[in-house]
């Protein structure tokens, strides 16, 4: 079962209700939250809860969070803490989601901050970046955790064997980049050095480098990867619109556009955001998925059924696992009797 939030969403409750008609039509089962009044009727598989209360908006997510139990992404988060639900999927605010998620759910034991990883619709070789705005600020630790859990997600969702992680940064050399990109990668170089197993680190990446497959999974902080994603979907719906109005500027283009349209649509369709469903929210006890929020019904279909593949195949699990034989986890502090029994020992 998966819990959705309808509330948020550009083009209304409905068009996400509409989504999980389509997803309920692909096997998923889901545990719809928004106005009933505006949802219609569902088939088998969809049930609603009435929920027209929405934070998504909301200028300070956490506190509305805290303060609005009775809103929809409130009552679907608390729907996957006890357990009617296995996935949330959020149709409005990032904030919200991450906020609700992380009061609710909760953090899995020992991940320092949760992160929305999405893997990006690179031709013929997607990539998954993150963190992509969970956190504006990132230490060392959190770092090095979002790089297992983006191997993670690689390698359970994109079926990437043995993923091959860089470090976004502006040069190739261990010592180029910020503090943080420094001790980062001094970090992770530590832990190949010692035999790391769940994927391959390949250093430092340039911007340039993100689309290039040189890696499957690329890390950094929320600030940097939600600029470095708005930029590249800017540059993507930039581009289709010149071509389409190349295309269509001459009787000549027209023609050519013509013997084209198959082969446009095809990468059209491959570089689609939708067709991923949008980003992962990786780190609490349960998987979160979160679609943008001007997606059709098709990209909340897809999110869905990414949700529901995610509980079904145990991302968090498998990430949890990963992060523990790493020694990758925070550690709980040690209380003063405890130190002193250590220290007499």
């Amino acid at each position: 079962m998966v819990a959705v939030d309808c509330n948020g969403a550009d083009l209304g409750a409905g068009e996400v209700a509409a989504g999980a008609a389509i997803a309920a039509a692909r096997g998923a089962r889901v545990l719809l939250f928004g106005p009933a009044g505006e949802l219609g009727d569902m088939p088998a598989g969809v049930e609603i809860v009435d929920a027209p209360i929405s934070i998504a908006k909301a200028a300070d997510p956490v506190k509305a969070a805290r303060s609005t139990p009775e809103s929809s992404i409130v009552q679907a988060a608390r729907a996957v803490a006890d357990g009617r639900a296995q996935a949330l999927v959020c149709a409005g605010g990032t904030g919200a989601a991450l906020a609700a998620g992380t009061f609710n759910i909760k953090r899995a034991r020992g991940v320092y901050r949760p992160a929305l990883a999405i893997p990006l619709p690179v031709p013929h070789h997607p990539v998954t970046l993150l963190d992509v705005g969970a956190n504006a600020e990132a230490r060392r630790e959190h770092i090095v955790q979002f790089a297992f859990m983006g191997a993670a997600l690689a390698r359970v969702v994109l079926g990437v064997a043995r993923p091959r992680v860089g470090l976004l940064s502006n040069g190739e050399e261990s010592q180029r980049g910020s503090v943080l990109v420094v001790e980062s990668h001094a970090e992770l170089a530590r832990r190949v050095e010692e035999g790391l197993d769940a994927f391959e680190f390949v250093g430092n990446v340039e911007g340039g480098d993100v689309m290039g497959g040189v890696a499957d999974v690329i890390v950094t902080d929320g600030f940097t990867g939600n600029v470095a994603l708005k930029l590249m979907e800017a540059v993507s719906q930039t581009m289709l619109g010149a071509i389409r109005e190349a295309a269509m500027s001459s009787a000549r283009a027209k023609l050519g556009g013509a013997l084209l349209r198959g082969a446009l649509r095809g990468f059209r369709d491959e570089i689609d955001p939708e067709a991923n469903g949008g980003a992962y929210l990786l780190g609490l006890r349960r998987l979160g998925v979160v679609p943008h929020g001007r997606f059709t019904r098709a990209g909340f279909a897809q999110a869905i059924m990414r949700a529901q593949q995610g509980a079904r195949e145990d991302v968090v699990g498998q990430t949890h696992r990963a992060l523990e034989q790493a020694g990758a986890l925070k550690r709980a502090p040690v209380s003063a009797p405890d130190a002193s029994l250590r220290e007499a020992g």
